[in-house]
């Protein structure tokens, strides 16, 4: 089993393993934000008292690296004003209120020649949909898919690992949609014309790498399931590439620099819907877990609210201490339920019972240093964000730091390593600018 130098062993917790995907209820209205993805912020095409249906596109960007953004219901538009945003704290959105129905737009429509289309034209179709990585990240995929010319990718690795605790959205995927997975799979292959294809699943994961290789080898296609080693953070892109590949991403480089591009199943899974059904990204799976009475993954329209989601999964289990977007590991505590599930939202976890401790004072025991995926130092890097002294964190390489938390989870100190990383990353990039 392959893997990568350092990472944790955190406890997994995955209730939901065994959970199908069940369709979460039609939402009353849906909060679209218009900043989604990584890069520029879109700009509404619909006003107040529009109607819209089920795929239409209602913001985009001429930006290069956006992602337009579609209407996950139809009704009418309530507004566009400032809402919870579970990243950003809150951003202007679009406020769509159902119409009880599911009309669809025109636009959506099932392509029968989905098999003969070109690279570009899957990019195309790609970028039309709204397509962004779906593991967490929201980098718009149709930019992934364009690599300048210079970049010449000949591996693609299929990110089934889902590493982070609590979230099984992924696997129940793998085992419901492998159909579907691997056709958008196939199309992303295409797009990029790669040769070496992967699916890296961790090995807690061992029925959906099983089930996934007994489908390609009744298909004879010439991809390879690799099994990993269950490690956090197994699925980050770069320590992914190394597992699979042992190439090293170059320090504040990207996969590109060493021929690789790494996407999520999700992912595949929305470039065959946008593909093959003409859809584009108006829903995800979504793992609803931790301390609620009924944990489920969900098929979720894109802009339902948390609260509405903990309540078709029997409400909480106790006075909720935490609600976090995504994982315990890298996921963003939020100040209540009413934030919408955006294309990015993995998981919405509840925790009831947080163990609180103080800070203490370092005591070099280097534990931090010893579980870094990226092998930095992140106490010194800690040490010098307190003293403001960005320069000196810059040049201990700050920026290659991707959050993980394996440090602050390790740390006998209980200092909050990512956090004091963070505010340095964020100073050294203003000073940049």
């Amino acid at each position: 089993m392959l893997t990568f130098k350092g990472g944790v062993h955190p406890a997994y917790n995955k209730l939901t393993r065994k959970s199908r995907i069940e369709v979460a209820k039609l939402p009353k209205k849906v909060i679209l934000p218009l900043q989604q993805h990584t890069g520029a912020a879109c700009e509404p095409l619909v006003k107040a008292g529009d109607f819209v249906r089920v795929g239409q596109k209602i913001a985009e960007s001429k930006a290069f690296v956006s992602a337009p953004i579609h209407a996950s219901i139809s009704g009418k538009v309530m507004g566009i004003a400032k809402a919870p945003h579970p990243v950003l704290g809150e951003y202007n959105s679009v406020v769509i209120e159902s119409d009880g129905k599911i009309e669809w737009h025109d636009s959506v429509k099932k392509r029968e020649n989905a098999d003969k289309l070109t690279a570009k034209e899957i990019i195309d179709i790609v970028k039309e949909a709204g397509i962004v990585g779906l593991g967490g990240a929201a980098f718009p995929t149709h930019v992934k898919l364009s690599p300048p010319p210079e970049k010449k990718i000949d591996t693609l690795i299929l990110n089934g690992a889902e590493c982070e605790p609590y979230l099984t959205c992924d696997n129940r995927l793998m085992m419901e949609k492998p159909d579907e997975i691997i056709k958008g799979l196939k199309l992303i292959a295409k797009a990029l014309n790669a040769s070496n294809i992967f699916i890296g699943i961790e090995d807690n994961k061992q029925d959906a790498a099983a089930y996934l290789d007994a489908k390609l080898k009744k298909e004879n296609e010439n991809i390879k399931v690799i099994t990993l080693r269950t490690k956090y953070p197994e699925g980050a892109e770069k320590m992914l590439i190394h597992a699979v590949t042992k190439r090293k991403v170059p320090s504040r480089g990207l996969p590109m620099d060493v021929g690789c591009v790494v996407s999520n199943v999700q992912t595949a899974k929305a470039v065959y819907d946008a593909v093959y059904e003409g859809k584009p990204l108006i829903e995800r799976v979504v793992t609803i877990t931790g301390d609620v009475n009924e944990p489920k993954n969900m098929l979720v329209k894109i802009g339902t609210q948390f609260k509405e989601l903990i309540g078709q999964c029997g409400g909480y289990k106790g006075e909720p201490k935490k609600i976090i977007n995504g994982g315990p590991m890298m996921g963003i505590a939020q100040v209540s339920g009413d934030v919408p599930v955006i294309k990015g939202t993995s998981g919405i976890l509840v925790l009831a019972d947080i163990e609180r401790n103080e800070e203490e004072r370092c005591i070099r025991c280097g534990r931090c240093v010893d579980v870094c995926p990226m092998l930095l130092m992140p106490t010194a890097i800690a040490q010098y964000s307190d003293k403001e002294n960005y320069e000196m964190a810059d040049s201990y390489f700050a920026l290659d730091c991707f959050e993980c938390g394996c440090c602050a989870y390790a740390c006998p100190s209980k200092i909050p390593l990512v956090e004091k990383i963070k505010k340095a990353k964020i100073k050294i990039m203003e000073n940049k600018k």
